[in-house]
């Protein structure tokens, strides 16, 4: 093991341990840096997301920098309250006493976020982070290597390495940091890399945040607004090229809407991108992600786009139709721009393929029928949802989200956040005034039956 990183974990312990990061004054200041730091280098981010995925500049500041900065906001606007004492009624046996529940910070937190939001995806856990009262240490992926460049800069010019510090490399970066005695570890990738998390974190009894992803499926219904529907789920579906973890994986659809749906989709992939140019559109992060994505399209047929351009790394949104359900793509995820499509008559059988597999990060149902989205509702388990749309639930800093099962556990954003990095504390204070002796020996039949009368 790499002996730097033992020492890099040894001073941020130490410098926890003074208790410096524990007051909500100066976790709002170090937040302020944050906000500011972001702020002052959204030109340097934008330009490393260019090089490493083409990804436009309105795209950036929509999913990765206007959502972070919007986080850092809710915090400082919501974090006094969260970190106040909560008094709560204390057991009746107890009186006179006070109850009261402390969120405290865990302590020194591991972040290994993704490439494929580099900024948000490792800054809204390090909001939580840093909200609670943590040290950190960040571990960012050498896939986006550019923006992992910016952002390490960028947090090491902004905090001390006690404080935050920021790690660059591969998987053996990870195994080395995961052997680590961290008090908290917060993981966002696949479910392949979750496992081997949970494991290290069993050897230390470290809790562990994991957000995952999966297929995410998508249900059309024979009631709902075609044009509509194409052109959300068209949205959720070209978002960074596909490559987004809640980004409809697949779609279930009515036998009698499907041709509707396939010209709709068409339209609307034709609006977002004029005249067929799609060189504004994210490319595939390298060659060997777009070398798997590109072998899927081998999964069905193209009824809508199917173009492919090995040197951009770019695939044309594509919709593929005559799918089978043991084909490739409809057996793992499939982070492209890609949605094969399969048919349904009756909604039981499509409500019964999404249960077969792993509870999903998120489902996408288009419907008006409200009997028709109750049923969904009731029926699957998931992380989150969205009603007549996609991916947008994730954006609201007052819902919680996260996975289940195979799609994850716990939860973050907003509160859910500072929660994530925070260990709750039950404290009872009893009063020497009063010393009620039911509890103490001898039991007399006196003392049962008044004990039965009280906690009856």
């Amino acid at each position: 093991m790499d002996n730097s990183y033992e020492d890099m974990l040894r001073l941020q312990r130490s410098y926890f341990r003074t208790g410096a990061t524990l007051s909500v004054q100066f976790r709002k200041r170090m937040l302020t840096k944050l906000y500011n730091a972001v702020k002052a280098h959204t030109g340097d981010l934008e330009q490393a997301l260019k090089k490493d995925m083409n990804k436009s500049y309105h795209e950036t500041y929509m999913t990765e920098i206007g959502l972070v900065l919007g986080e850092i906001r809710y915090h400082m606007d919501h974090l006094a309250a969260w970190a106040r004492p909560r008094h709560v009624l204390g057991p009746v046996s107890e009186l006179p006493s006070i109850a009261e529940i402390v969120a405290r910070p865990y302590g020194c937190a591991l972040i290994i976020s993704p490439w494929n939001y580099p900024v948000n995806l490792t800054l809204q856990p390090l909001i939580g982070a840093i909200s609670a009262g943590c040290t950190a240490v960040v571990k960012m992926s050498e896939y986006s290597n550019h923006t992992t460049d910016a952002l390490a800069s960028i947090l090491g010019e902004t905090f001390a390495p006690e404080y935050i510090s920021v790690v660059k490399g591969g998987a053996d970066v990870s195994k080395a940091l995961l052997r680590l005695d961290f008090d908290k570890i917060f993981f966002t990738g696949n479910k392949r890399v979750g496992r081997e998390v949970l494991r290290a974190a069993a050897d230390h009894l470290t809790p562990v945040t994991l957000e995952l992803g999966g297929k995410s499926p998508v249900i059309v219904d024979g009631t709902a607004d075609i044009e509509t529907a194409a052109r959300r789920i068209a949205f959720g579906k070209v978002l960074n090229a596909g490559q987004t973890c809640v980004a409809p994986d697949y779609l279930l659809i009515k036998e009698s809407v499907k041709d509707e749906f396939v010209e709709a989709y068409r339209k609307a992939i034709k609006r977002f991108f004029p005249d067929g140019d799609y060189s504004s559109m994210n490319s595939i992060i390298d060659a060997r992600h777009f070398e798997r994505a590109a072998r899927l399209m081998g999964s069905g047929e193209a009824v809508v786009g199917g173009r492919i351009n090995r040197k951009r790394r770019s695939i044309e949104p594509t919709l593929l139709d005559h799918v089978s359900l043991d084909s490739p793509i409809m057996n793992e995820e499939v982070f492209a721009p890609i949605l094969p499509m399969l048919t349904y008559k009756h909604l039981d059988t499509a409500i019964d393929y999404i249960r077969s597999g792993d509870k999903p990060l998120a489902v996408y149902l288009f419907t008006r029928n409200k009997k028709v989205a109750d049923k969904v509702l009731r029926r699957l388990d998931f992380g989150g949802c969205c009603i007549n749309d996609t991916i947008v639930h994730m954006t609201s800093a007052d819902m919680p989200f996260g996975g289940v099962g195979g799609s994850g556990m716990g939860s973050y954003h907003g509160k859910y956040s500072f929660m994530a990095f925070s260990h709750t504390e039950s404290i009872l204070k009893k009063t020497n005034v009063v010393d009620i002796p039911l509890r103490y020996r001898p039991y007399t039949k006196f003392k049962r039956k008044l004990v039965r009368a009280v906690l009856k």
